[in-house]
């Protein structure tokens, strides 16, 4: 009886520091969750109301639980590297199925897919063309390295003050006779295949409060809009401030130029002509140049003409049982009947934690003391279940001796 008692109690021993030593061996592992070993007592009743003098039978191993106590967070140099402050976890797709994870050392593959270094990829919420993210289904997330696309001038807002005591020119207006027009302001503007041109807006004083914009793009008219003030130097004509000018064929393949030019801060003031703030809403095509990453997930394109875009938001999951999840190793798990349905969210929102850029979950044994101890205790349990197999066996050394006298 005390030798398989004693034997199940080495063997609970041996799990339990093969537990530890798992945990010691993953103290480097990004998002690694450790575990501890729990056990339950051998209890055998050997007849009615006997229990009272029945003993034990030992020790068994009934469950390895794991401990999702949250790990240090520390800061890296990259972009890719996700951490989750709180909770949740990130979700995974491999071609298999759906998997979880806390580690968040992540990379790209050779399509561009964000991926573990075992190749599942990050799952987001696509965008949903409205500002938003359509949290009804899951993507992979792609990082989109092509150029961005053009996007042509069409408004062009101008602020100026055109000087109320300027004569009318004398001869015919002519973008080549600077004696002809007041005052011109310049502008560069975008075709629709991202090409930059040049263009003009000249003024010219038709009679008083009265005034002449001509648009030229390149040397070629646009045609010719008029302006009018009031007495205290407020446009007061065209209505909103637009001048609509004609479309201007460019000759480079792109579309026809259409632009809107907006001078409702323009005044007409005593003091000398100035220029103020000049913007207008086109751009060039742009490379891909950066991934920006927010707390709350959602992931942003930078490109090199200055624009960006949304490409996803990344897509927590979390569990009413943790512990009950079925471990994939990779640091992944799976959901299981004990673990219950994912719950599906963003960070930031409801129960689940924020997402930080540029770091990384260190692995939740990384106190190496703490490891330390429970091994020495596990072998102090090893050596005394040893000595009690050695007692007994002294014992029934002894007995069997006398006995043979």
């Amino acid at each position: 009886m005390a030798l398989n008692t004693a034997l199940s109690g080495i063997n609970a021993a041996q799990s339990d520091l093969n537990v530890i030593s798992n945990n010691i061996s993953n103290a480097n592992t990004t998002g690694f969750k450790g575990s501890r070993a729990e056990f339950a007592e051998i209890y055998a009743v050997t007849g009615i109301n006997l229990n009272s003098t029945a003993t034990g039978s030992g020790t068994r191993l009934v469950d390895v639980a794991q401990q999702f106590a949250q790990g240090d967070i520390q800061t890296t140099n990259s972009s890719l590297d996700l951490a989750i402050s709180g909770n949740g976890m990130f979700t995974l797709g491999d071609g298999k199925g759906v998997s979880y994870t806390r580690a968040g050392n992540f990379q790209t593959d050779a399509s561009n897919f964000v991926v573990t270094p075992s190749g599942a990829k990050l799952q987001v919420y696509p965008p949903n063309g409205i500002g938003g993210f359509d949290t009804s289904t899951l993507s992979p997330l792609q990082l989109v390295t092509a150029q961005s696309q053009a996007t042509p001038t069409s408004l062009v807002t101008m602020t100026s003050n055109l000087p109320a005591g300027a004569s009318v020119p004398v001869n015919a207006f002519s973008p080549t006779d600077a004696t002809s027009y007041n005052a011109a302001t310049p502008v560069t503007v975008y075709d629709s295949l991202g090409g930059t041109h040049q263009g003009t807006v000249y003024y010219v004083k038709t009679a008083t409060n009265a005034w002449n914009a001509s648009l030229y793009v390149d040397g070629a008219s646009a045609g010719t809009q008029s302006m009018s003030f009031n007495t205290t130097g407020k446009l007061t004509s065209p209505a909103g401030g637009n001048l609509v000018f004609n479309p201007v064929p460019l000759g480079n393949g792109s579309n026809p130029l259409s632009l809107t030019v907006n001078v409702n801060n323009t005044t007409q003031f005593g003091t000398s002509y100035s220029a103020g703030a000049i913007t207008q809403n086109g751009f060039a095509a742009g490379t891909f140049s950066s991934i920006d990453i927010d707390s709350k997930g959602v992931v942003t394109a930078h490109y090199s003409n200055n624009q960006s875009s949304q490409v996803g938001q990344i897509a927590l999951a979390n569990f009413a049982n943790l512990q009950g999840l079925n471990q994939l190793g990779n640091n992944n798990w799976t959901a299981s009947g004990n673990s219950g349905s994912a719950v599906m969210g963003s960070a930031g929102g409801g129960q689940f934690g924020s997402v930080q850029s540029g770091a990384l979950e260190s692995s939740n044994t990384s106190d190496t003391t703490a490891q330390l101890v429970d091994m020495i205790k596990a072998q102090r349990n090893y050596q005394a279940n040893a000595q009690v197999l050695g007692t007994d066996n002294t014992l029934a050394s002894s007995l069997f001796a006398a006995v043979s006298r």
